[in-house]
């Protein structure tokens, strides 16, 4: 079929992840598929991007695709490359995902996935990130199948805003227990964080990263904690611009 949209497929845990392969089957329904995806797993990389040593990228064919490539960068490093180089024009549609775990609330900012997807809108595409609130290897994705289906749809049809991409969460649910669909905002929380100091074969010391998540406003109806919650997938737009506009009249008594 001519003219088919070309969709720039990319995560954060790896081109053999089973999310990266459920997404990548259902966006083949909707157009050219390009996968370019870090070839081995890079969560919690954030916005990183590699400037002090190479950027090596290798073709593979796990997914079937139009042109599929493993990156040993970042999952920024992986939309830049394509974009900037794999591909002869900028993509209609950026997918990220299907992450395994959540990237509600605060964790968009520590996001792999995400930043992906903030990527790709910053490159002037529309941009949707995936996640699924079951870290197991084994997560059954085809549950939220239709919902994701419903997104990619209303992407590829609309406009979004230039420089805004999604960010959507999956309950881990039954199919008959996902309720529909819920716009909302970020929720305020965050990790009250601690580093356990441990000892290595050698009595060396270690530290390794452990914390318990923690929603400030747990009774908010419209935020994403809640519609996970409650059985929803929740969408919510996100953009890089992180000024904080209700600061910026209080601070002009710094101006000169």
């Amino acid at each position: 079929m001519p003219n088919r949209p070309t969709i720039l497929v990319t995560n954060d845990d790896g081109v053999f992840a089973p999310g990266i392969k459920f997404l990548t089957s259902v966006a083949k329904k909707y157009g050219k598929v390009i996968v370019v995806a870090p070839d081995k797993p890079q969560s919690g990389m954030g916005h990183a991007i590699t400037i002090n040593s190479t950027i090596r990228i290798q073709k593979t064919n796990y997914h079937e695709v139009d042109r599929e490539y493993a990156c040993n960068g970042t999952p920024v490093d992986c939309v830049k490359m394509a974009v900037n180089n794999l591909l002869k024009a900028r993509p209609d549609l950026v997918l990220s995902g299907i992450n395994h775990g959540s990237n509600s609330s605060i964790n968009v900012i520590y996001s792999g996935t995400m930043s992906a997807a903030v990527e790709g809108a910053l490159e002037g595409s529309p941009s949707i990130g995936f996640s699924l609130c079951d870290y197991s290897i084994e997560a059954d994705f085809t549950q939220a199948k239709e919902y994701i289906e419903k997104i990619i749809e209303s992407a590829l049809k609309n406009k979004m805003q230039k420089g805004v991409c999604l960010n959507v969460n999956i309950p881990k649910l039954k199919k008959e227990d996902i309720k529909g669909i819920k716009v909302a905002r970020q929720a305020k929380a965050n990790w009250v964080e601690r580093f356990d100091e441990r000892k290595d074969p050698y009595g060396r010391e270690y530290y390794w990263l452990t914390g318990e998540f923690v929603n400030f406003e747990p009774e908010a109806k419209d935020t994403d904690e809640w519609a996970l919650a409650n059985g929803y997938v929740s969408v919510v737009p996100i953009q890089a611009d992180m000024t904080a506009y209700q600061s910026l009249e209080q601070l002009k008594s710094l101006e000169s």
